[in-house]
């Protein structure tokens, strides 16, 4: 949809070709399955949505989704230790994926310029090696058509088909690489005390990944009409189950602090149990193909797909639609080579969000065929370090929030006041628990932790 929005300036018309029928409010709908477990928007995600459907933050505010100042109102365990909740540097936009695309979808197919058209699904391309010139669909009842376009742009995200559609046109296999530690996921939507409903910060409880054991890690948010989502996740061998009566348990006894099980054990459950395995993190590398076809491009999960734990894929995809419409409105519509402009550009907002989902994942068993490469060892070794620093030092959490955040690119963690920081490590001792205030502890039952 913001691909679309981005397009809408420079096209007569933009055509969206959606497999579902989509719902006309907050509601969950077949092809997205991943909907029910944790999503969030990082600010610099929000800023780029803003940026391209202006007033939408206003309109998600008002529609019950919360802004959470971070790292303020984020009590997370790191794999080096608590962070402290210092001062307001950046935020977090947190609603269920369904309000979320509600409110965008709104604004979308609200604008003349954008044509929606439902329960038709994409087959290939129509083109050659050389230039593609539209793309072959199959409507509902059966019957296919080509639908001629100067752009076509697949945003059909983990399923996205276009190294078979361009091999087709008789063009090489796209490089790849892909690092799957057999992570599941499991979710369940709960009705939040009363006291709590409101100001309640996220809680997350993070995996050590070179700890020798399957990575086991849980985040509860707040999300609107007063519900917690939570979402527990384990690497192979520390799976969760998609059993109701397992899940308050897992969250107590598996992962490496009881917190979230405290507080769930208080909180009414209002869903069943929402399971998946579809999480690996997946790139394809088509910035560096030696030969691609003008009219194509690929964006979002399509291009690069991350383990949802760390919450980057919309922030990534709004970051790179913004990127589409800059080159275009720099080089202009129609300009020879194009079609490789923007696919370089909507690649680099990748970068960050990959390093760092990666950077994790590459140390769990069979996480990769060859396991982790030298730099994935001299990566995460530093990350670790500004960890540990981050936990006792606001500036050196505020730079890795900028990353984090995906506002600032990960050049950042390299100044010298940052390297040298890293060298001192923590300035204040590590804490010991949660750093939740006794009004919060209520929402668990108890006045401390």
């Amino acid at each position: 949809m913001l691909a679309a929005r981005a397009l809408a300036e420079f096209a007569d018309v933009v055509t969206v070709v959606e497999r579902d029928v989509l719902p006309e409010g907050p509601e969950p709908r077949k092809n997205l399955p991943q909907a029910q477990h944790v999503h969030l928007l990082w600010s610099g995600g929000a800023k780029a949505m803003e940026e391209l459907v202006p007033g939408v933050t206003g309109l998600l505010a008002r529609a019950g989704a919360h802004r959470l100042p971070l790292p303020t109102d984020m009590v997370a365990l790191s794999p080096q230790g608590w962070f402290r909740r210092w001062n307001e540097s950046h935020h977090m936009v947190l609603c269920s994926r369904d309000l979320l695309d509600a409110t965008v979808r709104a604004q979308i197919f609200g604008d003349d310029r954008i044509r929606l058209v439902e329960r038709t699904e994409a087959l290939g391309l129509d083109g050659t090696a050389a230039g593609v010139t539209g793309v072959h669909v199959r409507g509902h009842d059966g019957a296919e058509r080509t639908l001629p376009a100067d752009l076509v742009v697949d945003a059909t995200g983990r399923a996205s088909r276009a190294p078979e559609w361009l091999t087709a046109l008789g063009l090489p296999e796209p490089e790849a690489r892909q690092v799957n530690s057999g992570l599941a996921y499991a979710s369940r939507v709960f009705r939040a005390p009363e006291h709590a409903r409101h100001g309640f910060p996220v809680l997350n409880v993070q995996a050590a990944p070179r700890d020798g054991c399957p990575g086991r890690a849980g985040v509860l948010l707040p999300i609107e009409d007063g519900r917690w989502l939570v979402t527990l996740s384990g690497t192979r061998g520390g799976e969760p189950s998609a059993d109701e009566a397992d899940f308050e348990r897992y969250a107590s006894e598996e992962l490496r602090h009881s917190v979230l099980g405290e507080f769930i054990a208080g909180a009414e459950p209002l869903t069943g149990v929402a399971f998946t395995r579809t999480t690996a993190n997946r790139r394809y590398y088509y910035e560096r193909s030696r030969h691609w076809p003008e009219g194509f491009l690929v964006i979002g999960d399509a291009l690069a797909a991350y383990n949802p734990i760390y919450g980057h894929g919309m922030s990534v995809a709004a970051q790179s639609a913004v990127a589409l419409r800059e080159v275009i409105r720099r080089r202009g519509w129609g300009t020879p080579r194009l079609a490789r402009a923007l696919q370089k550009a909507v690649a680099r907002p990748v970068n960050a969000a990959w390093d760092l989902a990666t950077g994790q994942d590459v140390f769990y068993p069979g996480a990769t065929e060859a396991g982790p490469t030298l730099r994935d060892r001299v990566l995460a070794a530093y990350v670790d370090r500004l960890l540990y620093t981050a936990t006792g030092n606001g500036r050196v959490a505020r730079r890795f929030t900028d990353v984090s955040s995906l506002e600032r690119g990960a050049h950042v963690l390299l100044a010298p006041s940052v390297l040298l920081a890293a060298v001192i490590g923590p300035l204040q001792p590590q804490l010991t628990g949660p750093p939740l205030a006794d009004e919060e502890w209520k929402a668990a039952g108890t006045r401390s932790g």
